[in-house]
């Protein structure tokens, strides 16, 4: 019985997911993916360049914070917050740099 128990914790560990994290950062589009937008300048602001290299040139929302960018997994979200800082919970896939979202919030 011990045994049975024993070889169940060890598969429960084994395929438990991994944790949920925070990232802190700017939204900001994979064409610009430092959130610097002056060579692009497809608008007045960074925020409006975003969202221009998404629609016209098929970009796509990911985070930056502040060494790398990460594609995000949920490309509705971020839209309402382009430009700005924001807390992210999800899990990180580190070899695709893509975040699977669970929630964007606007950091303080």
């Amino acid at each position: 019985m011990r045994y049975l128990i024993f070889n169940l914790l060890v598969v429960a560990t084994l395929t438990a997911g991994p944790d949920k994290e925070t990232f802190n950062g700017i939204i900001t589009d994979d064409n610009c993916p430092k959130a610097d937008h002056s060579q692009m300048r497809m608008g007045p602001t960074d925020a409006e360049c975003a969202m221009a290299c998404i629609d016209a040139h098929g970009a796509l929302y990911g985070l930056y914070d502040g060494n790398d960018f990460y594609t995000l997994s949920d490309q509705r979200a971020p839209e309402k917050f382009v430009g700005k800082k924001v807390r992210v919970i999800g899990i990180l896939d580190n070899k695709a740099k893509t975040i699977q979202v669970d929630s964007i919030t606007a950091d303080k």
